[in-house]
């Protein structure tokens, strides 16, 4: 049977350094733990994975333009057969200025972190810094046993 964790530590280390990096065991389950820790200590999660967001500062900061599968429908503009952008808010900045008066801030939870390049690893480090409201989770593999460390350090390693 596992301990029950208070999860203090994890929050600890998040609030000092902004982003972690987590190993997380594959058959799953802990991090939901972790998560429900997070939002008892005042943060809102936004939950997101990391393949196919493209640019990540636009869309986590800055309105950007999506063009969904065209599914054999095409634009009768003069444009190319590439169907309709539609222009979305940002994710984080939106999620931001829907908060409750009383939380501490937004925690984006990143899936799949191994697909980030080294610049966007970068900016996911650099990002607390710019809105200290924000903090950052990315799970960056699977491990025996749940742990993180601070996202600079992925950055060292590679």
């Amino acid at each position: 049977m596992a301990l029950i964790t208070t999860g203090k530590p994890f929050i600890r280390s998040l609030e000092a350094t902004g982003a972690l990096g987590l190993y997380v065991p594959l058959e799953g389950g802990h991090e939901g733990r972790y998560q429900r820790r997070l939002r008892a200590a005042g943060y809102e999660i936004l939950h997101i994975t990391a393949r196919g967001l493209g640019d990540l500062s636009a869309y986590l900061l800055g309105v950007h333009g999506v063009r969904p599968p065209h599914l054999g429908k095409k634009t009768t503009e003069r444009e190319g057969a590439v169907g309709y952008r539609y222009f979305l808010p940002p994710a984080a900045t939106y999620q931001l200025e829907q908060l409750p008066p009383k939380a501490k801030g937004l925690a984006i939870w990143m899936l799949e972190g191994t697909v980030l390049s080294q610049q966007e690893l970068q900016f996911l480090v650099s990002l607390p810094q710019q809105e200290p409201r924000i903090k950052v989770v990315v799970e960056m593999g699977g491990g025996r046993e749940f742990s993180w460390k601070p996202l600079a350090d992925f950055l060292a390693a590679a």
